[in-house]
């Protein structure tokens, strides 16, 4: 047998890899268990299906595949370790994960509210890492939803994905939608493959399947059913389910709205209302328990006969960045002069970020709370008294009430505490003041120096004028 014909079998031996047992057979691809004398670890092997007829999109599809893996990291995507290609016998290798799919979990739905909320924003950051690295996943499913050994969540297979910066090969050489038709938006039924709200969609449609036990759309299998998605909208997800909150379903109806400019416009967006309830910001959508009427869906459809496309999609910048901005205010009294000049830069901050949301935060440290027992002076709860004070902070800006958080962190290390919150609400930027410099804190380190050192986004650090000018 030539090099260019091998097959994989277990046994069989290449770059120094040995085939074990096959663990999955897909459409496209077939999994194998693998080891090596140079990775110790557990590993797999996926070698796509080609056979004697037309496999244009398998075969294209892994190699977009084999295009992205190596330039995504983090612990989100698959950890690429070799990679062949269709000289020998096209594969890829990567630490092997433990478990299956999602779909067993999915299969068990209706799940609690509560158990729901805690996956979606798993799904939500994951999916805003991989955004953030500029490429769109385009095959959101559960069976593409898998954990690693340390149960981080992680998205597989990017045979169909869109890496911003690479020729689109699928686009360019097939014109029929590519995706797995009951969870795709409608935009890609139109052949655009270069929107990120095309993920938000097929996620709230993961979302509305584990709020229900069921599919917005059915299980579509055909072209002209995805078509309907133009113009028709799924049945509320509290009409199958009373006891989904109204805040929920608003989040799902906007992520599955039909313009993507209705939608959530990154997932980081989305993140932060799942996580925060009590600011999502109700409207027609939490309360309806019924299809729209016929009238909505007439016009839909009729502008569905001339439609070819959207507003433009987010750029990349905003795609990639988060659109949270969170303010750290030091409200002691003897920074208030300080906690104004923060207050300045965040207004313009915002207005430069008209979509983003800003997470007021301020840390009161536990050692002070035990030393006083929880209380101030007057006898108040330092706790409480700090959030009356931020939000008095914060309502300077004016801002609705669904576009501002506010959040006391109780820590004995500040820094760290600002660190840990930004990278849990998906932070892009982060305003904050510096004390003024003095031997002591050179020597010790300071707050602010430590977070542009730690934070997983972009800082603004916010001095008082030095004195004479």
């Amino acid at each position: 047998m030539s090099r260019s014909q091998k097959r994989p079998a277990e046994g069989l031996e290449i770059d120094g890899f040995t085939l074990g047992p096959l663990l999955h057979r897909g459409g496209f691809a077939t999994i194998w268990e693998v080891t090596h004398p140079d990775h110790p670890g557990p590993m797999v092997m996926k070698v796509p299906t080609i056979l004697d007829g037309d496999d244009g999109p398998t075969i294209v599809g892994f190699e977009i595949e084999q295009m992205i893996l190596p330039r995504l990291s983090g612990p989100h995507v698959p950890q690429l370790i070799a990679a062949g290609d269709f000289a020998v016998m096209p594969y890829l290798v990567t630490a092997k994960l433990p478990g299956a799919s999602f779909q067993e979990l999915f299969d068990r739905a209706p799940l609690p509210p509560d158990q729901l909320v805690a996956l979606a924003i798993e799904i939500a950051s994951a999916l805003h890492e991989v955004h953030r690295q500029r490429v769109i996943h385009l095959d959101l499913k559960p069976g593409n939803l898998m954990r690693d050994e340390a149960g981080r969540l992680v998205l597989i297979d990017y045979g169909l994905a869109r890496h911003l910066d690479l020729p689109d090969l699928l686009g360019e050489e097939f014109a029929i939608p590519m995706g797995t038709f009951p969870y795709i938006a409608p935009e890609q039924y139109l052949h655009h493959r270069d929107d990120p709200r095309s993920d938000i969609f097929a996620f709230g449609a993961m979302l509305y399947e584990l709020a229900t036990g069921r599919l917005p759309f059915g299980q579509t299998t055909t072209l002209r059913a995805v078509r309907r998605r133009l113009w028709r909208d799924p049945l509320p997800p509290r009409a199958l389910n009373p006891e989904l909150p109204p805040w929920l379903q608003e989040i799902i109806l906007r992520a599955l709205e039909v313009e993507p400019e209705e939608r959530f416009q990154s997932a980081a967006q989305m993140a932060f209302d799942l996580g925060h309830p009590d600011q999502v910001q109700l409207t027609a959508r939490a309360t309806k328990l019924s299809r729209d009427g016929i009238w909505p869906v007439l016009r839909r459809r009729w502008r569905a006969r001339r439609i070819r496309g959207y507003l433009p999609a987010p750029t990349a910048e905003d795609t990639a960045r988060a659109q949270v901005v969170m303010a750290a205010v030091d409200l002691s009294p003897e920074m208030e002069a300080l906690s104004q000049e923060i207050l300045s830069a965040t207004r313009e901050i915002l207005h430069f970020r008209p979509e983003a949301r800003l997470a007021c935060v301020n840390v009161l440290r536990s050692a002070r709370i035990q030393l006083d027992q929880g209380t101030d002076e007057a006898g108040n709860n330092l706790h409480v008294a700090r959030l009356v004070a931020l939000k008095a902070w914060g309502e300077a800006l004016g801002l609705p009430e669904g576009r501002v958080t506010y959040t006391v962190l109780e820590a004995p290390d500040p820094g760290n505490a600002l660190t840990e919150h930004a990278t849990r609400i998906l932070a892009g930027h982060i305003v904050m003041g510096a004390r003024a410099s003095s031997a002591l804190r050179r020597y010790l380190g300071s707050v602010s120096a430590q977070v542009v050192a730690e934070a997983p986004c972009t800082v603004t650090i916010v001095r008082l004028p030095a004195p004479g000018g």
